[in-house]
């Protein structure tokens, strides 16, 4: 071999080495917060450098001026509001105007509307957002074990966007050459599954069929756990997605111990586990419904509505826009708050 292939070479190795190093780790400072008993590992991590990114992205805008009241009823000045139409007319307007601003300030009214008819149900966003109304109701006044009194609004998750940017839709089979065959699910790089071999997606089994996510045993002996490997790496796969969602470590929700008990957690698991079960309901009771009111063009590859996931309303942050409330301007946006059974509790499986 010349030298001159050796050189080559060399800097050929370099150049790969520098791109690993650049892309696989994470640059300087890293700061970390102990949230346990010191030497035991319960910290979480951060860069300030990402941090300040991330607060930038965060933010809530302003809301429109208040008005004074019109001393009528929506219903009473426009027709056809099946949702709004007890609010006053003139903070009926201040809110449709926030809205705008939320979901298409680029579009404008004419994205829900038609604008020669404002009454009429077309186009189809105009019954998509009526029902993502209903939805927000739904969420600020059943939810509160998750969202409690800072709720959302719609821009929790569109963030000035028509369509919002962390959604998910069914994920089409994925297949390889030669003996590989079928892949399983897994065995190939996903963002969901933190760019490992984790399968590709986690969300249809547990934020939208329901599947039970514990798979570790409660006993030192745990004869009666039927919980494979295979089911085991789909928890992590979750696992993944929500600590890249909420930008946390591990120990944010779980004990460095023993991860399974709950008498060892931290507050957030419990906030967590809500959030799981909201997040599923969410996609069942709402999103998937409206499949047929969709155009082909806003559906995913194999026909499925878009769906969320946790990344959808937290975006890299542990709490949504850092826990900024998104209801105290908005007190329409809170339905019913309905009882609560025993079974809707974390001991539950």
């Amino acid at each position: 071999m010349s030298v001159f292939t050796m050189r080559l070479l060399a800097g050929i190795s370099a150049a790969l080495a520098f791109l690993l190093v650049y892309y696989a780790f994470e640059f300087p400072p890293v700061d970390s917060v102990q949230r346990g008993y010191r030497g035991l590992a319960m910290e979480e991590n951060s860069n300030p450098r990402v941090d300040r990114a991330k607060v930038r992205a965060n933010q809530l805008p302003e809301p429109a001026p208040e008005t004074d009241k019109a001393g009528q009823k929506a219903s009473e000045v426009y027709t056809n509001l099946k949702v709004l139409g007890d609010m006053d007319a003139n903070e009926f307007l201040r809110l449709m105007t926030d809205m705008t601003t939320w979901v298409s300030p680029e579009q404008g009214c004419a994205y829900c509307h038609d604008e020669n008819d404002l009454a009429a149900d077309r186009p189809y966003t105009k019954i998509v957002s009526r029902r993502m109304l209903e939805m927000v109701r739904y969420i600020n006044g059943s939810w509160k074990t998750h969202v409690v009194d800072t709720g959302v609004t719609c821009w929790a998750c569109h963030r000035g966007q028509p369509v919002p940017a962390s959604v998910w839709y069914n994920d089409a089979p994925r297949t390889a050459q030669g003996a590989a065959g079928n892949r399983a699910g897994q065995n190939v790089a996903s963002a969901a599954g933190g760019l490992t071999a984790l399968p590709v997606d986690p969300f249809t089994p547990f934020i939208k069929e329901g599947a039970d996510v514990r798979v570790i045993s409660g006993t030192a002996l745990p004869a009666g756990n039927r919980a494979s490997i295979k089911q085991t790496e789909w928890t992590y796969s979750l696992m993944m997605h929500i600590s890249k969602g909420l930008g946390v470590n591990c120990t944010y929700c779980h004990n460095s111990r023993s991860f399974f008990a709950w008498d060892q957690s931290t507050p957030q698991r419990a906030t967590a586990w809500y959030g799981i079960r909201m997040t599923r309901d969410i996609n069942t009771q709402f999103l998937e419904p409206l499949t047929p009111v969709f155009p082909a063009s806003r559906l995913g590859p194999l026909g499925d509505v878009a769906k969320v996931n946790c990344a959808t309303c937290h975006e890299g942050v542990y709490k949504p826009l850092y826990g900024a409330s998104m209801i105290k301007d908005y007190p329409i946006l809170v339905g019913p708050t309905p009882a609560r059974t025993a079974s809707a509790a974390p001991g539950a499986k």
